[in-house]
């Protein structure tokens, strides 16, 4: 693996593990407050960072690379709403498409083909990702502060399946 290219994989994943740590920060706060659905939702999207996270870690150990793993910041655990708790996921969403976006043009300068189709996975998913957190954002928007509203959208959260 060109040097580059496997130091930009590792920060990707240490980037794909603080998106899990963040997300698990946010069900703890849900869950907290009662808003169990939502709480449920970011349960499974922090399940889904690990493995993204897992799925680089993989690669690089196919590759003969070196997994370089790094400190995980302390997660925001606080948040003044179950909105802001979405308008944080979707800035994460946006940060992580940035990065991916970021490591995919480098791979392509340094000819890593290899890494290439590997990243054209995470390209993918992360349209659906960002595509996902918007539309939920929207609802938190659309709703405000009305709680039959917001116990009708934690429901439709909590109906989310498993990874």
């Amino acid at each position: 693996m060109h040097a580059d290219v496997l130091r930009a994989i590792n920060v990707q994943i240490n980037s794909e593990f603080s998106a899990w740590y963040q997300y698990l920060a946010m069900a703890a706060f849900c869950d907290r407050e009662k808003f169990t659905g939502a709480a449920r939702w970011l349960k499974s999207q922090s399940a889904e960072e690990y493995q993204h996270g897992m799925k680089l870690f993989d690669f690089v150990n196919a590759r003969n690379g070196a997994v370089e793993l790094t400190r995980i910041e302390t997660p925001t655990r606080e948040f003044e709403s179950f909105g802001e708790v979405f308008e944080a996921a979707l800035r994460q969403e946006e940060s992580v498409t940035s990065q991916i976006n970021s490591l995919y043009e480098l791979c392509f300068k340094n000819k890593a083909f290899a890494e290439m189709t590997e990243l054209q996975w995470f390209l993918t998913e992360q349209v659906e990702e960002e595509k996902t957190a918007r539309e939920i954002v929207a609802k938190f928007r659309l709703v405000g502060d009305d709680p039959g509203s917001l116990l009708d959208l934690d429901r439709e959260l909590g109906s989310r399946t498993q990874p």
